[in-house]
């Protein structure tokens, strides 16, 4: 007879290998929030080392590119109770298979708002 599943040690690992993928995750969204605070510094620089006259505030990228660096970090913290909350349902025999994961398809959408926010305003600048 096999194992329950809160014994199979596969249960956890497979659940350990989701937290790892959440936390890339939120390190990406923290590097490419990083890259966008930036890159209107980057683009500040560029202009007056050209001679332009009309250099605009970096600040919506800066602003922009913190939050994304925010959600990332929200982004780990979630994953790490969330697992802990996985596993310990698994111990406690009280885990269902038919759990949906809201954190990802939150984050799905908050990345894909994001996008459209960059690329308008690389359209529009």
């Amino acid at each position: 007879m096999p194992d329950p599943v809160e014994k199979d040690p596969r249960v956890y690992l497979a659940a350990e290998r989701t937290l790892l993928a959440w936390i890339r995750t939120g390190l990406a969204m923290m590097g490419f929030g990083f890259v966008v605070a930036r890159f209107g510094l980057f683009l500040h620089e560029l202009q007056a080392s050209h001679g332009g006259t009309s250099v605009r505030s970096p600040h919506a990228s800066l602003w922009f590119g913190t939050a994304l660096v925010a959600m990332g970090v929200m982004a780990n913290v979630l994953a790490a109770l969330q697992h802990v909350r996985f596993v310990n349902r698994l111990q406690q025999g009280t885990w269902s298979p038919k759990h949906q994961s809201r954190s990802g398809v939150a984050v799905a959408i908050a990345l894909a708002v994001a996008g459209i926010a960059v690329t308008t305003y690389l359209l529009l600048r």
